[in-house]
């Protein structure tokens, strides 16, 4: 099943991201990097498992959309809480690739540990729950 598979991705990925040590990423540029890169794949996939479990909830206008347009309508359908941190969250995963300021990095470290992974965490819980609504099983 697809949803269960994108679900299992975003699962996963979160894990990683979750793992990241964000006192050693003060001074290692690379780790820094790759925590915001891992950030990106995370968001990505979080989106795109949203989207399937709309989809199997019957939501036909989650057959095609954007990013912005699939977060409005987990949002709208209840799936997601604070809309102004998906905007957020998606705003800093289309200009993190143009961050070349650090003090922009450090906003985006302290973004991502103390407000990103909270609400990505929430997510992955509802969809899960979602899911099973429904009467499949995620795993």
């Amino acid at each position: 099943m697809l949803y269960m598979k994108k679900l299992d991705n975003f699962s996963k990925c979160l894990a990683v991201l979750k793992k990241a040590d964000f006192e050693f990423a003060d001074g290692n540029e690379i780790y820094r990097t790759g925590i915001i890169g891992q950030f990106n794949l995370t968001f990505e996939l979080a989106w795109k498992a949203l989207q399937e479990v709309l989809k199997l909830h019957g939501a036909v206008e989650a057959e095609t959309g954007s990013p912005r347009e699939i977060l409005q309508l987990g949002y709208k359908m209840g799936f997601l809480g604070d809309s102004a941190v998906w905007l957020s969250m998606l705003k800093k995963r289309n200009t993190s690739v143009h961050i070349y300021n650090e003090d922009e990095v450090d906003e985006l470290l302290l973004l991502i540990r103390d407000s990103f992974i909270p609400a990505l965490s929430v997510l992955e819980e509802t969809l899960k729950g979602k899911i099973s609504e429904v009467g499949e099983d995620w795993k």
